[in-house]
């Protein structure tokens, strides 16, 4: 009860870094309406999982080192950039239209990836994203008190961990309603070349 009032005010931080439309929401629903549930959920829990990436070098204060050094600091952010251009550039390629005829022609089949292969896109976009360090160096340093026993800053992670996990995971089952993959998917590879701009949009963002 001692930490209610700190516990509370990470949690209301979070919820709103969380619920804020970034790179984690655009391959979220990239892979719901592509992929399906399965693998958006798998999606997600890669999300969530690399929450605890951050939470680990923030209390064992590499945080700090970041904050101290604008170059490993800006390679991350480049590092980060070239993921998501990567992820838009792949999106795109995989809109190319495959009859040039005037013709409609059915949208092409994709092969279901691996859980694994999900789990891993979610977790490096959130692990890569400079918006989240930045969050969690400012949670730790202006937030969370230097006093505050590591067991406790440890829960506080795992609890964030599993709130982004969460709601992510329930996004992916909305998204990946029959009624609202086939609204998007109307669009045919319309849809995957927005996605594929949104993502490199955002690969521009994070570098700029």
């Amino acid at each position: 009860m001692n930490y209610l009032d700190e516990f509370l005010l990470i949690a209301v931080a979070h919820f709103f870094a969380v619920a804020s439309p970034g790179p984690d929401f655009a391959v979220v629903l990239k892979q719901s309406v592509q992929q399906g549930r399965r693998n958006a959920l798998w999606t997600s829990a890669g999300v969530g999982a690399a929450i605890l990436l951050h939470i680990a070098y923030c209390v064992l204060g590499v945080a700090l080192v970041l904050t101290q050094s604008p170059a490993l600091f800006m390679a991350l952010k480049y590092i980060a950039g070239a993921y998501l251009a990567y992820l838009g550039v792949q999106a795109l390629r995989a809109a190319k239209p495959t009859n040039t005829s005037s013709e409609p022609t059915a949208k092409p089949i994709l092969v279901p990836e691996s859980p694994w292969l999900a789990f891993r896109r979610g977790f490096f976009t959130n692990a890569l994203n400079p918006k989240a360090t930045l969050f969690f160096m400012s949670l730790f340093t202006l937030v969370i008190s230097p006093t505050t026993p590591v067991i406790v800053q440890v829960g506080y992670g795992v609890y964030m961990a599993l709130a982004t996990w969460a709601w992510f995971s329930i996004l992916s089952l909305l998204l990946s309603k029959a009624r609202v993959r086939n609204f998007f998917q109307q669009s045919g590879y319309w849809f995957d070349r927005g996605i594929g701009i949104i993502l490199i949009a955002l690969a521009v963002r994070v570098v700029i």
